[in-house]
């Protein structure tokens, strides 16, 4: 695995500075100048001029870029030109609340995923597979903005049994934490949820229909140890690359979803960082999300040739 690893790295590396040069670039082709929103409407052009140079602004692109590029090596990423405070404190206080919010998500993915991709390719109850497949094509069908309205309106304003918005740490009370994080994470893991069912089911189908479960079968050995012992392990690994997949949608979904219930993560930051044109914001948000993006990919991989004895790490 050591080799494997060592083999990888110089791609994902590269792969993220191909990335940062373009997260850096489009950001620079959006309309707008951050010095004139910063100086205001009124401001005269040497006031603008005054604040291009103390940014930076005026120096050539390739010549910030660079600048970047080494902030970014040595851990100094600066303070933001219009929310306030340094880069990395900003990420830092939303990282907690975003993390939260994709690991209830992703917790409610892999428990509805598997239990619909299960319950689809072993049930024999056409109204029961009728109904999974109206949940999954609905999940993916309905976009969050309007699952989390919907949930808004059921759970917190018609039944009253879950708060509307906001946010409360787990370290602080970890009981009102479930309350708040329950709606967001499972507007979230909707969409995820329904796809790893989907492969999940098509999986287990295409596994039932192998020689050595047909001969399994015959042989009188039960479905249930059929399921567990012969089909899922073979149907695990591809899963296993979907639900990697899976992760960025959520990083990519929480953006909207925090905007929807108020939830202070990374989200937000972002949303702030683009209506202000906060460069330095919003070009290490994306950067970060890229990484974390490859590094669960890299995760993947490892883990598919673990449950895959056919893989060689060579």
């Amino acid at each position: 695995m050591r080799s494997y690893l060592l083999k990888r790295i110089p791609s994902a590396l590269l792969v993220l500075l191909l990335a940062s040069f373009a997260v850096f670039l489009i950001l620079r082709l959006i309309p707008g100048d951050p010095a004139t929103s910063l100086a205001g409407p009124d401001a005269t052009p040497a006031a603008v001029h005054a604040i291009r140079a103390r940014l930076g602004l005026d120096r050539p692109l390739l010549v910030q870029y660079a600048s970047w590029l080494g902030a970014l090596v040595t851990a100094d990423l600066g303070p933001s030109y219009a929310i306030g405070g340094q880069v990395s404190d900003l990420i830092g206080n939303g990282l907690g609340a975003t993390l939260e919010l994709t690991g209830g998500a992703l917790l409610l993915v892999v428990l509805l995923g598997s239990a619909a991709g299960m319950l689809g390719a072993t049930s024999r109850n056409r109204a029961v597979r009728t109904l999974l497949r109206l949940f999954t094509t609905g999940a993916l069908a309905v976009p969050p903005f309007v699952t989390g309205v919907v949930l808004v309106l059921l759970l917190a304003v018609g039944l009253g049994v879950l708060p509307a918005g906001g946010y409360r740490p787990l370290t602080d009370a970890p009981d009102l934490a479930v309350q708040y994080l329950a709606m967001p994470a499972l507007c979230l893991a909707l969409p995820s949820a329904a796809v790893l069912g989907r492969y999940l089911r098509d999986g287990l189908e295409r596994t039932f229909t192998e020689d050595h479960v047909r001969t399994a079968t015959a042989l009188g050995v039960t479905r249930r140890r059929i399921l567990w012992r012969h089909a899922l392990p073979n149907a695990l690994p591809p899963v296993v690359t979907v639900l990697g997949m899976q992760v960025g949608q959520l990083l990519g979904g929480a953006v909207l979803v925090e905007a929807i219930f108020a939830w202070p993560g990374l989200g937000q930051l972002a949303q702030q960082g683009v209506l202000r044109r906060d460069y330095p914001v919003v070009q290490d948000l994306l950067l970060l999300l890229v990484a974390v993006f490859v590094a669960v990919q890299l995760l993947t991989d490892i883990v598919h040739a673990w449950l895959d004895p056919r893989i060689r790490w060579e």
